[in-house]
């Protein structure tokens, strides 16, 4: 199979043939049909992440066909159109059978804990516990974008945020992540505060359903900005971005009791940021993190997509190839472009 893979951290991945893989006997072969470039694979590139061992295929976000199954595989079969979570459960541990795979103490996350989809083929564990059914409707570029940043940002808004129509919702960061957020929070009845330094990302927010947007450039204080526009602060808000000063940002702009949900990766130098304990103490607000979500909560998710509530497709932006990968991936981190990158080129 062609499959793009890197030997060292921060050196130029390249465009190879590999053998294809084979299924595990509780999981499967997936013929990659579409597969996104997320800033979490530039830091898994860059050697942020712990759980990669070289050479590596990256990639995390994907669709596809089932091409071969496990021999103890019950619920899937070749020819069938799947998605999967970034994050899947083993199945055994408390986490999981609780229901709560996103947390798993053994979790498998393709293009970190194994070879990942920037590639024609993908070996997914556990599939039937973490696969999702695609339904025929969903393309798979739209499908790929589900898979990290979408689902990521669902679970936040609803699970996490518990956020309800009418509350005000900062989203700090219009990446692919805040982006869905703000089609989310909208979709739920929110108000939403979208605050970037890109003008077209804001502008791109404001066509999702973003009522209020902020350039994190022209205002003297973002904090202050979102409370006065918000009438006393943001009920809830989001780090979609991942960087200490935006996090801070989304701490301070909450109201009284509001909660802060961390969303975008810290990592490396930014792993242990400062935040304003004093305010979290007298002000009695929520620290909340989202990582992905289970694959059983994708019903939910998918009912909105289907009656089009929700229209992730509308935050696809550029397809290109794996070849082109290569490009973006390096480029992750200076976040060009609006939308999300999606691989259908193989």
């Amino acid at each position: 199979m062609k499959a793009v893979l890197f030997e060292a951290f921060n050196q130029r991945p390249k465009l190879v043939n590999l053998p294809d893989p084979t299924p595990e006997p509780h999981g499967v072969v997936l013929k990659v049909e579409a597969t996104g470039v997320c800033r979490s694979d530039w830091h898994g590139w860059v050697g942020h992440d712990t759980d990669i061992a070289l050479p590596h295929v990256p990639g995390h976000e994907l669709a596809g066909v089932v091409k071969a199954v496990g021999k103890d595989v019950t619920r899937w079969k070749t020819g069938d159109r799947v998605t999967v979570p970034f994050v899947g459960g083993c199945g055994a541990c408390p986490e999981c059978h609780a229901g709560h795979q996103q947390v798993c103490h053994h979790q498998f996350q393709p293009g970190f804990t194994h070879w990942g989809s920037f590639a024609e083929y993908v070996s997914l564990h556990q599939a039937d516990l973490n696969l999702v059914a695609l339904p025929e409707s969903v393309g798979f570029a739209t499908a790929a974008s589900l898979g990290c940043r979408f689902v990521t940002s669902f679970r936040a808004v609803v699970d996490q945020g518990k956020v309800v129509a009418g509350q005000w919702v900062a989203v700090h960061g219009c990446g692919g992540v805040g982006l869905s957020a703000i089609m989310i929070a909208n979709a739920l009845g929110a108000n939403v505060v979208a605050i970037d330094i890109a003008e077209d990302k804001l502008a791109l927010a404001k066509s999702l359903g973003a009522a209020v947007t902020l350039n994190a450039r022209s205002v003297a204080s973002v904090p202050e900005a979102v409370m006065e526009v918000t009438g006393g602060g943001a009920h809830v808000s989001l780090d979609a971005l991942g960087h200490p000063e935006t996090c801070c940002n989304s701490i301070l702009s909450l109201r009284r009791r509001g909660k802060h949900v961390q969303v975008g990766l810290m990592l490396g130098d930014h792993s242990t940021p400062a935040v304003p304990m004093s305010r979290i103490i007298a002000h009695e607000l929520e620290i909340l993190g989202s990582h992905g979500m289970q694959a059983h909560r994708y019903d939910v998710m998918m009912s909105m997509i289907l009656s089009g509530k929700l229209k992730p497709e509308l935050l696809v932006g550029q397809e290109i190839s794996l070849e082109e990968s290569i490009d973006a991936l390096m480029t992750m981190d200076r976040f060009p472009g609006t939308g999300t990158t999606v691989v259908t080129r193989f």
